[in-house]
């Protein structure tokens, strides 16, 4: 797992526009599953695109002035962000708690001497929580998704990447976003969301449904979890859980595009983590997610890199910011992208 710390995310951020061929390889089955119309071909620019991240005229980003990351407060919400907290945590109601543990969590108490102070375990009435997971194959390089926040057949897929505790490299498309929209017309052929591209494999797809098969398939055990195989109902209890957070994550809000994506470790149930994620879908804002549920080793690597285990954790290799604290977070990528 410590190849998590050393990932370089730059290669991969280079625009996918060559991974056309890889799309037209792969049979993508037509569907209506929330899309919208498809760009004509004409809107599509076939003019060379600016290499992101590695153009002569990128911007320097700096933090905000006098900007001071916040000491983590475990669980703490802060007061004017009560609703929003409350509006997030809807999801947990609708959903059971669909990706809250990865793939064969299992759990026992243990005495705190079991566990060594350097390793990280929850601490509940004087015992600790050992908690093990059976993961499946881990691929080389993170999956890429083509998607944004308030589409519930995106919601299924970011739920199986929580369950099989995949890192992933999102590249938000919110409506009227001038980025990432036209290039998965460009790639797969039309503008439907969620697109998968898998850069271990060639894959890339369309059709949510597909998408978790796939992933269960070569990540996982081969299962797809009760909640995200009930078709229809699974559709709709998706789309409930975002009552609360109703538009959230879906517009664009004009930003400045960094070199690099920024880091994220999360994962998808959290409230405090979605309210951070849509401030990123709506600044379009690309973001490797490093994906910890309950059960993932992914929180032990945390644990060790910032002395306390706490989700959401932003790491910003563009201005060198790492903070805790989904508020601050979101008014930290305000500050810095937004234009």
């Amino acid at each position: 797992m410590a190849g998590v710390l050393n990932f370089t995310p730059s290669p991969i951020f280079w625009p996918l526009t060559s991974r056309r061929t890889l799309a037209s390889r792969v049979s993508i089955r037509s569907s209506a599953e929330f899309s919208e119309t498809p760009l004509p071909s004409a809107s599509v620019s076939t003019k060379e695109e600016p290499k992101l991240g590695f153009s002569t005229s990128t911007p320097v980003f700096s933090p905000p002035p006098n900007f001071k990351a916040p000491q983590p407060k475990r669980f703490a919400v802060r007061p004017d962000k009560v609703l929003d907290i409350l509006g997030a945590s809807l999801a947990l109601i609708f959903r059971l708690g669909t990706g809250v543990f990865v793939s064969g969590y299992s759990v026992s108490f243990v005495s705190k001497s079991d566990i060594s102070p350097d390793q990280y375990a929850l601490e509940i009435a004087g015992f600790k929580l050992k908690e093990t997971s059976k993961l499946g194959p881990r691929p080389e390089k993170p999956i890429e998704i083509y998607e944004f926040e308030s589409c519930p057949f995106c919601r299924k897929v970011r739920e199986i990447v929580a369950v099989l505790d995949l890192d992933v490299l999102f590249y938000p498309c919110p409506k009227n976003g001038p980025n990432f929209r036209p290039k998965v017309a460009q790639m797969g052929g039309k503008q439907q969301f969620p697109y998968m591209v898998d850069p271990n494999t060639g894959v890339a797809m369309y059709e949510s449904n597909d998408i978790i098969k796939y992933l269960v398939g070569k990540y996982g055990d081969g299962n797809v979890p009760i909640m995200l195989s009930l078709g229809l109902l699974t559709t709709l209890t998706e789309g409930f859980a975002m009552i609360g957070r109703m538009g959230k994550g879906s517009s664009y809000t004009s930003s400045k595009l960094p070199p690099k994506p920024v880091e994220i470790w999360a994962y998808e149930p959290s409230p405090f983590c979605k309210v951070v994620r849509e401030v990123l879908v709506e600044l379009e804002l690309p973001h490797i997610l490093h994906s910890c549920a309950r059960g993932s080793p992914k929180r032990q690597i945390l644990y060790q890199k910032a002395g306390h285990f706490q989700v959401p954790y932003l790491e910003d290799p563009n201005t060198g910011v790492e903070m805790f604290e989904s508020a601050e977070i979101v008014e930290y990528l305000k500050a810095t992208y937004a234009v």
